[in-house]
């Protein structure tokens, strides 16, 4: 039976893999590399766009060695909102910006002051941030002016590797939407936006749904393959909920890797007004996804146990046992500031409640805890775009491998959490995008399974909502009574 080659690239590490057409992964054939991104205090989050192309194909060189069987497409993930400038031939000259650079955040200011922000965010799906081109742009141009002029061409990572895999310039609908400089409705590059960063149309690469024929070495180097149908990169949001069996508003994904998110997939089109705080993107020309990212998830935890010096089984064991916020503590995740729902631009994390009795403990737990409660926030708000959804499908590691965390999730939303079986869904969700549309299976009939299942409870949930007024008071006083934030809003 054939197969097809997943490849994820996401915020910390590239995955591949290969699955059968009944959308399972033949583990054998399971590779993983990290790779390091360059962050500082002046708010820089980039990585080399050369070394990551490396490591990805070093990652589909080792799937592929396990492959016995037809290879009949392939699927690619990965993370939406990077940018790069590259040369006429899709050479990178520039290092690759990632969604969590916040050097644009004065760039996102200024345009702020001159749009018209919500109507921005209804045309585009995105709001004006740090996370998104125009700001990213805007600061290019301002900023690093010889970057500027010497840049022929902008791309995302996954129109970068394909330049590079294939010597053609293109774009899906998916990473396309994700910019900000994308309108939903007409899909074309927003003429108003492109007027105003005064950029080239043409440095912004077309639509395009698949590549074939590998250029040389790859050719030589995969020859299962060269002459297969290479599906352009969707974003690992959208490709989530497709993995995790997320397919309609019935059942929402909750996903937790590096950063986190709460998304809802629906069919196209959705002219009805993106709730606030919220975005919209899409997965192809069919179907969009509505929702909510946050810059605070599993990096949260990671820094609260590197820093604090927390034994992670220590803190999973406080995590079930404990009520939510008995330690006293009120704190904002805001350590790679902030998206969802306030895009404030200046967001900083803060604790507040601590004594001579807080231990290192206390404030990790707090820390998880106050990553929930924008999960929460987020959830809510997609209220008003679809109807309440019978279960939340947890993905992503950060999730995934925390039990404790999965049961705070359920305490803190009143409903349902489902952890499904497929551990990385971006993956899948790339493998079943390629299924998909090869016509060798369909999603909707590839449903993941359940691994656990956790229902609210009613003491943690009161808890939970007493915590949530001590933070959301936090958030009223230090950030939302700042002049504005993101959305233009008082």
């Amino acid at each position: 039976m054939p197969a097809v080659l997943a490849v994820d690239v996401g915020s910390s590490a590239v995955r591949t893999a290969l699955y059968d057409s009944r959308g399972r992964a033949l583990r054998v054939s399971e590779a993983r590399f990290a790779y390091r991104t360059r962050d500082d205090a002046a708010g820089a989050s980039e990585v080399d766009a050369s070394h990551l192309v490396r490591v990805t194909a070093r990652s589909i060189t080792q799937s592929l060695r396990a492959a016995r069987s037809r290879i009949a497409g392939v699927g690619v993930s990965t993370f939406w909102h990077g940018l790069a400038g590259t040369d006429e031939r899709g050479e990178p000259i520039t290092p690759l910006y990632l969604w969590s650079d916040r050097r644009g955040s004065a760039a996102a200011e200024t345009l702020r002051a001159q749009l018209d922000v919500e109507a921005v965010r209804q045309r585009t799906g995105c709001p004006i941030h740090s996370s998104y081109w125009p700001a990213k742009l805007l600061w290019l141009r301002t900023d690093q002016p010889d970057a500027w002029r010497r840049a022929a061409r902008w791309m995302s990572f996954g129109d970068l590797l394909f330049a590079r895999l294939f010597g053609t310039l293109g774009t899906s609908l998916s990473m396309a939407s994700g910019t900000g400089l994308f309108t939903l409705e007409a899909s074309e590059w927003d003429r108003e936006l492109i007027r105003e960063l005064e950029l080239d149309p043409g440095a912004l690469p077309p639509i395009r749904e698949s590549e074939t024929g590998l250029r040389r070495p790859f050719r030589s180097r995969w020859p299962a393959l060269a002459d297969v149908p290479w599906f352009h990169a969707v974003g690992d949001g959208a490709l989530a909920n497709l993995g995790s069996g997320c397919l309609t508003p019935s059942r929402r994904s909750v996903t937790v890797g590096t950063s986190a998110a709460v998304r809802v997939m629906h069919v196209a089109p959705a002219r009805r007004p993106i709730p606030p705080g919220l975005w919209r993107y899409r997965l192809d020309a069919r179907r969009l996804v509505t929702g909510g990212a946050l810059s605070s998830g599993g990096n949260v935890r990671d820094w609260l146990v590197r820093t604090l010096h927390v034994d992670p089984g220590a803190l999973e064991r406080a995590l079930r046992d404990s009520l939510p916020g008995s330690h006293g503590l009120a704190m904002l995740p805001y350590l790679a500031g902030e998206r969802s729902p306030g895009y404030a631009p200046d967001a900083a994390a803060a604790i507040r409640g601590a004594t001579l009795a807080t231990s290192a403990l206390d404030v990790a737990r707090a820390g998880l805890e106050a990553v929930t409660v924008d999960v929460v926030r987020v959830n809510r708000l997609l209220d008003a775009a679809a109807p309440r959804p019978r279960a939340l499908v947890a993905s992503g590691g950060g999730l995934l491998e925390s039990k404790g965390w999965m049961q705070l999730v359920a305490d803190a939303t009143r409903t349902v959490v489902i952890a499904g079986r497929a551990r990385e869904a971006s993956e899948r969700g790339a493998a079943l995008f390629a299924l998909e549309k090869l016509g060798l299976a369909s999603p909707a009939e590839l449903d993941p399974g359940e691994a656990a299942r956790f229902g609210p409870r009613r003491r943690a949930s009161a808890a939970f909502a007493r915590l949530a007024e001590r933070q959301a008071a936090l958030y009223e006083e230090l950030i939302a009574s700042q002049p504005h934030n993101a959305s233009g809003e008082p």
